[in-house]
């Protein structure tokens, strides 16, 4: 280390300051280490709020009538007739779940389980149904129905076009 620092003096810039050994005592390992874990946590927890991506959860999502949506561009998910009325589809590339809970109305919510963010895994009886911790929740406003979860799902809005849905 002592002859790092004269040739930096020698070039007229000011000597390296490295700690004697920092990383091979057992203490830097263990900070080393320490640091390492709490970047994995932070990064495994999201740094996201608490409010739903898509705004107010309480609208329910989009829709209702269909001749009556604006529009242009979104994705395409494909044929409205293919939601059947009381249940839903789940879009798994989009984290997508479209509902019609009752005919013309289209309802559509993430489908990441606000629980532990598990993606839901079907629609049945009513509800969307996580299979990670039994959460449940209704097609019709994302509500939960059966706990853990303790939030709806995040609403999303969606568009009916030439009988088309189209994620907005």
């Amino acid at each position: 280390m002592k002859g790092r620092e004269t040739m930096a003096q020698q070039d007229g810039t000011a000597p390296e300051q490295v700690a004697p050994d920092a990383g091979n005592t057992r203490r830097g390992v263990l900070i080393g280490a320490g640091l390492a874990g709490a970047g994995m946590l932070a990064a495994a927890c999201g740094g996201g709020s608490d409010e739903p991506e898509g705004g107010d959860a309480g609208n329910g999502g989009a829709t209702g009538d269909a001749g009556n949506q604006g529009g242009g561009g979104g994705t395409d998910l494909g044929a409205a007739g293919a939601i059947p009325v009381g249940g839903g589809k789940l879009f798994k590339d989009e984290k997508v779940v479209v509902t019609q809970p009752a005919a013309g109305e289209f309802k559509a919510f993430s489908s990441v389980c606000t629980h532990r963010g598990c993606d839901v895994n079907e629609v049945a009886g009513g509800t969307i149904n996580c299979k990670c911790h039994g959460s449940r929740f209704s097609i019709t406003d994302g509500s939960v129905v059966n706990p853990p979860a303790d939030r709806p799902l995040d609403a999303r809005k969606v568009t009916v076009e030439g009988g088309k849905i189209k994620l907005a």
